[in-house]
């Protein structure tokens, strides 16, 4: 594995607190594919790791909920030929599912009027669009 994978900021995912489980992959792979368990399922169990701030693992299983059992995510990885490279993409996985989960959310949109000007504008606008379709009807040609 290379090293600890950042979550956000100086916050890293435990190596302690990861539970692998590896099996065989689906699909084409010749004769390998019946001696190799190359797929990885990744745990991590949320909801009593002492890795994350309070606010954030609150936030985590908030924004997880469905995919949390009993507390505990799970990413699976089989693209890869290879155990280690699946174990790599699927530790990436992880992190970047707990960094959008526990990403602050985002400030409320402040709202605003629109400018007296630029309503007049698009209405004037319109209006003249309007007249120009009307002059192009053959009503009056007689």
């Amino acid at each position: 594995m290379s090293g600890p994978y950042a979550i956000r900021g100086s916050v890293s995912l435990p190596e302690a607190e990861l539970m692998w489980r590896f099996s065989r992959s689906s699909g084409p792979g010749g004769q390998h594919v019946n001696t190799s368990d190359s797929q990885v399922e990744l745990r991590f169990d949320l909801a009593k790791t002492e890795a994350l701030p309070e606010v954030w693992k609150r936030r985590a299983l908030e924004r997880l909920a469905a995919r949390l059992v009993d507390g505990v995510v799970t990413v699976r990885s089989s693209e890869h030929r290879s155990q280690w490279r699946n174990r790599e993409t699927a530790a990436v996985r992880l992190a970047a599912l707990l960094a959008e989960a526990t990403a602050p959310p985002p400030k409320p949109r402040r709202a605003t009027r629109i400018p007296r000007g630029i309503n007049e504008r698009r209405l004037r606008e319109k209006k003249a669009r309007s007249d120009t379709k009307r002059g192009r009807s053959g009503r009056d040609w007689s």
